[in-house]
């Protein structure tokens, strides 16, 4: 049996989906299953069953040995939030459980860290073991997820293959559910849709031209290829960056929005709120070297490929992956 952690939200259900298209049906979905809108994301989608996480714990603790792999993606993901008991006990405290059990009952553990570890990127954006102690990320969520990388760096014992992935910023469907912390190309979308314009952040750093601040976006369904390589070929246990390892901007993001929405470029700029502009990421780039050394192969999708396919086979079809 396979375990999918944060099954009915947006990369959960985009790799149960993925997992049924490999054959694998004997899927045990784990989630807060209590809204209806997130839901939506499992219609047609085959799995044994699914569990409330509340419950999960403990059914994992009596069933272990019936688990060949846990892809743990469930976490609190809001960088709003600003709660640190809610992170310490969804994010930290549940994925160290989690491990725990794992290392036990000797279970393969993919998890899911966050690239919002690196904070303004003081020390670079390379997965080295090395730093992880140093960075110094934003919010809670991703001192949250800090904490947990290393908390796993400090055990004495593990997983026979465990790997904690960075993801940068991930995009594409069935992030419907999401509200404010969806993707900025959901966003592009439904201001572009309502209002036939854009309005993109001001830029207040002489450093960089308004709408040219660079982030590393990667499109879902590579997000997924990675999770289903390391379950298969197993490489060296650690943690890994999972971007594009190439940084675009904004002004490109939202012209190939247009594009793919085929309409007419209405750019603007709006001031970046006061709350936000001193934690403000400029620039993000994933380094992918650890990842393509451990023997991933395939090319990512292009911003240019994956807007159009996002775009054009699920936002304007409101269809789900």
């Amino acid at each position: 049996m396979i375990i999918v952690t944060g099954a009915a939200g947006f990369i959960g259900s985009c790799l149960v989906s993925r997992l049924n298209e490999e054959g694998h049906e004997d899927l045990l979905l784990v989630d807060d299953f209590s809204n209806e809108n997130k839901n939506h994301n499992l219609e047609g989608k085959k799995y044994i069953d699914r569990i409330d996480r509340e419950e999960f714990l403990e059914w994992f603790s009596e069933h272990a040995n019936e688990i060949r792999v846990v892809f743990h993606i469930g976490a609190r993901t809001d960088t709003t939030e600003f709660d640190k008991s809610i992170f310490d006990k969804l994010n930290l405290n549940y994925s160290k459980a989690i491990w725990k059990v794992c290392t036990e009952f000797q279970i393969p553990l993919i998890y899911a860290s966050s690239a919002a570890t690196y904070g303004l990127g003081e020390f670079g954006y390379e997965d080295d073991h090395a730093i992880v102690s140093k960075l110094k990320p934003l919010n809670p969520y991703g001192e949250s997820k800090n904490d947990f990388d290393k908390w796993v760096l400090n055990q004495k014992t593990f997983p026979p293959h465990w790997y904690g992935l960075k993801f940068f910023n991930v995009y594409g469907p069935n992030e419907f559910h999401k509200g404010r912390m969806a993707s900025v190309i959901f966003h592009a979308f439904n201001q572009i849709s309502t209002s036939a314009a854009m309005k993109l952040f001001r830029s207040h750093n002489p450093d960089y031209k308004d709408g040219e601040q660079l982030r590393d976006f990667i499109y879902v369904k590579d997000v997924i290829e990675v999770c289903l390589f390391l379950s298969k070929k197993l490489p060296t246990s650690g943690l890994y960056n999972l971007g594009t390892g190439k940084a675009r901007s904004f002004l490109d993001l939202a012209k190939n929005t247009f594009t793919a929405m085929q309409k007419e470029e209405n750019i603007s700029f709006v001031d970046t709120p006061i709350d936000i502009r001193d934690k403000y990421q400029y620039f993000t780039e994933a380094n992918m070297t650890k990842l393509k050394n451990a023997g991933y192969k395939k090319d990512f999708y292009s911003l240019e490929d994956g807007i159009t396919d996002y775009v054009q086979n699920y936002l304007k079809e409101k269809k789900y992956y």
